[in-house]
């Protein structure tokens, strides 16, 4: 059983279609890139995958139970997302401790936390130190850290990451990549990665799909598409990565 199948999703706005027939696999354990410019129609399909939005057609199965059909806190355990900006998504009120705490009692009944959220910062390599700090104390990459492991508390079976390394600089970037390629190798959970920039997707995804204009153009293993592609818009966009980045 795939742990994601994404079968004829269609969305407009009015007149407008975002998202037209877009259909896509992601085996257990593994990695998908959603690459497009921007209007492209990748935040529209993140949407829907997470159930936040309803498709006008379509459907979103995670191990092979229906998204649309699933309540709210299935539906968080079966699916999680880490955004382009941590600090916008981190309640900065809290500490980190506190976040991780918070995501774990709704989920998991316990009297005492602090043994997991010890072991989830130790997963993506933060220590008591950051436990106490609240988000606005912390750099860019220490947030994603913290969001990654937020995301990960729940033990979703998929992992959805909009654009979670685009406002890194490229050294953080590089770290941020290595970590959640780790954790895929140590856990089972799938990513579907959602970027502009084909440089990553080379990185981290063992199959691509290429969108524009709301629909998917193009397919295939990620080494493939790469070094092979068949749609002009994909050549447009490996033209505009420098070639060392393969």
């Amino acid at each position: 059983m795939n742990d994601l199948d994404v079968t004829g999703l269609r969305k407009s706005y009015g007149r407008f279609t975002a998202v037209d027939d877009v259909g896509f696999t992601v085996p257990a354990g593994g990695s998908l890139g959603l690459v497009g410019e921007s209007g492209s129609g990748k935040s529209t399909t993140a949407r829907l995958l997470l159930g936040l939005e309803r498709p006008d057609a379509g459907s979103v199965l995670v191990c092979g139970r229906p998204v649309a059909a699933v309540s709210r806190r299935e539906r968080a355990r079966l699916i999680q997302i880490v955004f382009q900006d941590p600090f916008g998504s981190l309640d900065p009120r809290l500490t980190v401790e506190d976040c991780l705490t918070e995501v774990l009692k709704l989920h998991f009944p316990a009297p005492s936390y602090g043994k997991r959220v010890g072991e989830l910062l130790e997963q993506v390599g933060l220590g008591p130190r950051e436990a106490g700090a609240l988000p606005r104390q912390l750099s860019g990459g220490q947030r994603q850290r913290v969001a990654i492991a937020r995301a990960l508390a729940v033990q979703p079976k998929v992992l959805v990451l909009d654009e979670a390394v685009a406002a890194l600089d490229v050294s953080v970037q590089a770290q941020i990549l290595g970590l959640l390629a780790d954790i895929r190798a140590a856990e089972e959970v799938s990513y579907v990665f959602i970027t502009h920039d084909l440089a990553v997707v080379g990185c981290v995804a063992d199959q691509v799909a290429v969108m524009r204009h709301g629909r998917v153009v193009e397919s295939g293993p990620t080494r493939q598409v790469l070094t092979s592609p068949q749609h002009d818009y994909t050549r447009l966009l490996l033209d505009s990565v420098p070639r060392a980045a393969f």
